[in-house]
């Protein structure tokens, strides 16, 4: 084994390869860029080498600095984690030139699979059955576009070097094809160097299943079982699960066999996951009927692998570290079975309500569920990051993965709602509201999944508030209250509560919840607290401070357990039903506010002018493109939001922007 390894990644991945590291008695090298200096990762590891600045290009796409810091700190090995160089293969043969092991197949198998193209051609060679698609290398805008005319829309543009979801685009019309195709070349090129894309068939209600595989050097393959990842926004998953629910014996059995033959197809050593594309013609009724289309090759460790190590018991990252020593699988297929069942959520900074545009922020606060892991358990959270850490726009928007276990499904999806709940997140927007959603739906309760599932239960993902709006308000009063109480003196006159020595007192607070302006009047009477919200009838108001920093509020005949975690004027309200932002309102200070806004369009998020689609004098329409933003590895088209004029526009392509700068200026169409 191993003495030393330097891993080539950051975040979440780099703390989980130390982890096994540790208990594995192998000592570990972090690299870090200038915007990760103090990152967690960087204390979870022995030593740590600066190795550039802050975005990807210039610090961990820089291979030779890499390959430099492990030599200078005598590492004997690279796990280069998932991402980044993960399946770089001129990464992986400078390892080996340098006398490294790579921690991962070798040049070979990363060239073979690496190219969506290849690999099909190799696939179709093998007798895997393939989507109908395009793959070949002629890449002239004519063909490609007569070729999905060919095929028949819709149709899925995809990088062929590409992964992650980038690169990706589904077509439903043939007038649409050509900005799709170009914008999948643009960001093609930025994430992987290379703008060659295929163009298949876009397969109706797919569900997305991928099997888990590993080989040694001594000719030994198996496979892990399957993972379903069908739920996902932007072709990026949102929620794994191991086994994939329905999936039969004999279909798991012929996928597990399918995918050892990829991997034995190209000499393949390591970690890796086949992934297919699952028709359903019979529904979701009958399971018996699904087909199966080899997808593509991922020829490094999974994101979401922490599912299958809690389905098996096993921990890949070991297996990793042992075959890339040159050590046999600790397991034959055999003696390889499937234990309960496991759910990962991803927790991205991000708001699901605006398409999922990424968020950047600081972790003000950041609690995690109680008896949470970060290790194999019943509950695990896997992260990268503590409370007060910023989230900032050179990386991908995840924050963290929280992994439960089940005897059962249903167990499992019960653990991973109630995980969520506890999941406290303030400083920026996150999705795991969304998640909570997500797992209430009808859809994926009852385990009908395909990757449309988002799009088809929109109205019951999207602006939802499951906690409402009177006990946000009830929470929020609650909590000033709370505070007057610990500000309290014996002084009877220097008291904030409302006490009086004859009458009854009141107040008023002025809120905003979810855009709407909400008055709250809380009377303090000789038996307890009454609260009255808008024009309603006044209810008694109950609230116990418990030790933990929950309230026990109880309002009008409701009881929930919240938190409320005040950041600035906002108060984060979290329950077990849901969480919400209400604001209070200092009305003379906005009395004016939001006047001049006028035409301004302003960038979503920091990030990259990738476009500018028109020009000062250009009339416009209303849902009209006029610029393309870059931000953690994804595109953003921002769109007019009304008919106009251009009247100035501010930025040029590859220019940087903070948030909230201004792009272009829009006037009205005079008549």
């Amino acid at each position: 084994m191993f003495e030393k390894i330097l891993i080539a990644n950051r975040g979440e991945i780099a703390c989980r390869v130390a982890a096994t590291a540790r208990r594995m008695g192998v000592r570990t090298v972090a690299v870090y860029s200038d915007a990760d200096a103090h990152a967690k990762h960087v204390l979870a590891c022995d030593e740590a080498v600066h190795v550039g600045g802050s975005a990807p290009r210039d610090s961990y796409l820089q291979w030779q600095r890499i390959i430099d810091a492990a030599r200078a700190t005598g590492a004997q090995a690279i796990h280069p984690g998932y991402g980044f160089l993960s399946e770089n293969e001129d990464f992986a043969q400078a390892c080996q030139d340098a006398g490294l092991v790579f921690i991962g197949p070798p040049a070979s198998a990363i060239n073979a699979m690496g190219l969506k193209a290849e690999s099909k051609r190799l696939m179709e060679g093998a007798g895997v059955p393939l989507v109908p698609g395009y793959h070949g290398a002629d890449q002239d805008l004519a063909l490609l576009r007569q070729q999905a005319d060919r095929i028949g829309y819709p149709v899925l543009i995809k990088a062929s070097a590409g992964g992650g979801g980038k690169g990706m685009r589904a077509v439903e019309r043939g007038e649409d094809f050509d900005a799709a195709l170009a914008s999948c070349k643009r960001e093609a090129i930025n994430s992987f160097g290379d703008d060659a894309v295929l163009v298949e068939k876009y397969v109706q209600r797919p569900r997305h299943i991928e099997i888990q595989v590993f080989a040694d050097t001594h000719g030994h393959c198996v496979y892990l079982f399957e993972r379903d990842c069908s739920v996902q926004r932007r072709h990026q998953k949102v929620l794994e699960e191991a086994p994939a629910p329905g999936l039969t014996p004999a279909l798991r059995r012929q996928m597990g066999e399918a995918a050892v033959a990829a991997a034995r197809a190209v000499g393949y050593v390591g970690a890796g996951t086949v992934e297919f594309i699952v028709e359903q013609p019979g529904g979701y009724e009958h399971p018996e009927q699904m087909k199966f289309y080899f997808m593509e090759m991922n020829t490094r460790l999974q994101v979401e692998h922490p599912v299958t190590e809690a389905i098996t018991g096993q921990d890949l990252v070991e297996w990793q570290l042992r075959v890339a020593a040159g050590q046999p699988l600790p397991l034959t297929q055999d003696e390889l079975l499937i234990d309960g069942h496991a759910i990962e959520a991803r927790i991205c900074a991000e708001n699901p309500d605006k398409d999922f545009l990424p968020a950047t922020g600081t972790l003000h606060v950041y609690r995690k569920p109680p008896h949470a892991a970060f290790e194999f358990g019943a509950v695990r959270f896997d992260d990268g990051v503590r409370e007060g850490d910023a989230i900032s726009p050179f990386y991908d928007s995840m924050i963290a993965k929280l992994i439960v276990w089940g005897e059962t499904r249903q167990e499992a999806l019960a653990k991973l709602d109630a995980a969520l709940a506890a999941t406290h997140i303030v400083g920026l927007q996150t999705n795991v509201q969304f998640l909570r959603h997500v797992l209430a739906s009808d859809s994926f309760a009852q385990a009908r999944l395909d990757t449309a599932l988002i799009p088809r239960e929109r109205a019951q993902l999207f602006q939802q508030d499951r906690l409402g709006r009177d006990m946000a308000v009830a929470a929020a009063v609650a909590q000033t209250v709370l505070a007057e109480r610990a500000a309290e003196t014996s002084d009877p006159f220097s008291r904030t509560d409302g006490f009086r020595s004859h009458g009854v007192a009141s107040r008023r607070v002025d809120l905003e919840y979810r855009g709407e302006s909400v008055v709250a009047k809380l009377r303090y009477l000789s038996d307890g607290l009454q609260l009255q919200v808008d024009d309603a009838e006044p209810k008694p108001l109950s609230l116990t401070a418990l030790p933990d920093g929950r309230i026990d509020l109880r309002y009008g005949g409701a009881r929930e357990l919240v938190q409320v975690y005040a950041l600035g004027e906002v108060e984060h309200v979290f329950g077990t039903r849901g969480a919400v932002q209400i604001t209070e309102l200092d009305t003379l200070s906005r009395a004016d506010e939001g006047a001049g806004e006028g035409g301004r369009l302003t960038a979503p998020m920091p990030g990259k002018v990738v476009s500018i689609a028109v020009k000062a004098g250009d009339k416009v329409s209303k849902g009209q493109p006029l610029a393309v933003m870059e931000a953690m590895k994804m595109e953003h088209t921002i769109a007019a939001p009304q008919d106009g004029v251009v009247d100035e526009v501010l930025y040029a392509p590859g220019d940087q922007v903070t948030e909230g700068a201004e792009l272009l200026r829009l006037g009205l169409l005079s008549k």
